[in-house]
């Protein structure tokens, strides 16, 4: 069985998730909506605590996050242990995000075309951790989520 992707939007960015989830399911790559159902109203930190739980505990292997500016949803996924969510911009931050910072969750701001967002998608889904002097890193990063977030 494939590994599945989390996906959540709020109502800013359900079209683009919507998009995403179209392109992901042409591929054959599993997924998990989180939501919004619609482009009604919808608050973001509860649908980015869901898609952040479901990368934490490995019901997805890896997670997706889309709203207004993409900060929202970074600030309220980081919450969670474990968790690196990276807004990026373009191909290159996306693939830096998984390189130099293992970076399990990838956030976009909804402004973001859609073409663009598939290719950083693929991008990211793609690309391996580099470890080494990366590794020593993201093991810094963990010794603080150990002392501070109990």
């Amino acid at each position: 069985m494939k590994k599945k992707v989390a996906i959540g939007a709020d109502h800013r960015g359900f079209k683009l998730k919507e998009n995403l989830k179209r392109d992901l399911a042409r591929r054959q790559i599993p997924f998990v909506d989180f939501g919004c159902p619609s482009v009604s109203s919808a608050d973001y930190p509860e649908i980015g605590l869901q898609v952040a739980l479901s990368v934490q505990t490995g019901r997805c292997f890896r997670g997706v996050l889309i709203c207004g500016s993409g900060i929202g949803f970074s600030i309220a996924a980081n919450k969670v242990k474990g968790i690196r969510a990276a807004l990026c911009h373009n191909l290159r931050t996306a693939r830096l995000s998984r390189q130099h910072n293992d970076a399990n969750i990838l956030v976009f701001d909804e402004a973001i075309s859609e073409k663009t967002a598939r290719k950083m998608l693929t991008v990211w889904l793609e690309t391996k951790f580099e470890g080494g002097r990366h590794r020593r890193r993201i093991n810094q990063v963990k010794a603080i989520e150990k002392k501070y977030f109990k």
